[in-house]
This record gives structure tokens, C-alpha cells and sequence, in this order.
């Protein structure tokens, strides 16, 4: 059996219980740090999220960070529907997103780089990014010791073959059954 089609969208106010689902579940797993249910709420409109028969089925969010960089935060797929790319379809469209909105690079911050490398990512010193550090670091308290590591891509360097409403279908788009 087929799967269902699986589409991207920009979140909406009413879907915050359901990205903090997502988010408290990879918490769990220690690939998150945490979120608040108010703090999604107020930036759900960040978000883009991936809905399977009306179902969200994975989230991240655009983060700015200055007017030339901004972040992938808080990237949760529900574990069911992991090794289908529907991770990786939604750092696409936040390329994407962040290439319309003029910011240079996109960063994000991971205990799992090889994930970022794989979907062209490099790793870089985490003082390359001080916008992220005055912004979030030094008010964590696992300031210096948090382990994850720092990466980049330009958005200059993205290729904008996709159209950014497209529904990803099988199996000739890229999220395989």
C-alpha cells in the first residue's frame, strides 16, 4: 500500500500543541532543548510543518538570529515516519524561506551533525556564529558544556528547483515510502 501524500506548510496558532508534542517527544530523546507551549504559540508562524492526512507529522523553525543570519530550530519528525526525508524536506523549504527573506546563512545547532553534513551543512567553530551565542547560549545553563555542535550553509548556494507550495508525492519527489 501506498503512503499518503505528505505536504508543507507554514504552521498555524491552532497547531502549537502539536509541534510542543513533537518537541517534548525529541526532548525525550535528548536531540532538543526545550520549548515552551506559549513560545510556540507566539511563533508558530516560524514553523513549517510536514502533514500527513492532516496529521503533522514533523516541524522546525526559521529562527532570525540577525538580518543575515537565521537558525533551524527545534527540526522534530514523529519517529514513525523517520528515514523518509520528511526531515530533510523541511530544511529544504526553511532554505528556501530563508533565501526569499535575504538572509545569507542558515545555522543550526545539533548532537548530530552527520545528519546537517549529509544535507550540506558544515561544521564551524560556534564562536562564527555570535549571534546565536548573545542571543540563546549565554542564557542556557549548559553555557560551554551543551556538546552540540555548530553548522552552516549559505542560502546563497541553494538552488531554487522546487516549487514552495508542491505537495511531495511518491515516488517521484524525494520522500520515499
Amino acid at each position: 500500500m501506498r503512503r499518503a501524500q505528505v505536504s508543507l506548510r507554514t504552521a498555524e496558532r491552532s497547531q502549537a500543541r502539536r509541534l510542543y508534542a513533537l518537541i517534548s517527544a525529541n526532548l525525550e530523546e535528548g536531540r532538543l532543548l526545550p520549548r515552551t507551549l506559549g513560545e510556540l504559540t507566539v511563533h508558530a508562524d516560524r514553523f513549517v510543518v510536514a502533514v500527513r492526512r492532516r496529521k503533522v507529522i514533523g516541524c522546525a523553525e526559521l529562527a532570525p538570529l540577525s538580518h543575515t543570519v537565521a537558525e533551524v530550530r527545534s527540526l522534530a519528525v514523529d519517529p514513525a515516519e523517520r528515514g523518509h526525508r520528511v526531515g530533510t524536506e523541511i530544511v529544504e523549504e526553511l532554505r528556501r524561506r530563508a533565501k526569499r527573506e535575504g538572509y545569507e546563512k542558515l545555522c543550526a545547532f545539533t548532537h548530530k551533525p552527520s545528519y546537517f553534513i549529509h544535507i550540506g551543512f558544515s561544521m564551524v567553530p560556534h564562536g562564527w556564529l555570535p549571534e546565536k551565542i548573545y542571543a540563546d547560549c549565554v542564557k542556557c545553563p549548559l553555557f560551554r558544556r551543551c556538546g552540540q555542535v555548530a553548522m552552516v550553509v549559505p542560502v546563497v548556494a541553494l538552488e531554487d528547483v522546487h516549487d514552495p507550495d508542491r505537495t511531495i508525492d511518491q515516488p517521484t519527489q524525494s520522500v520515499a515510502p
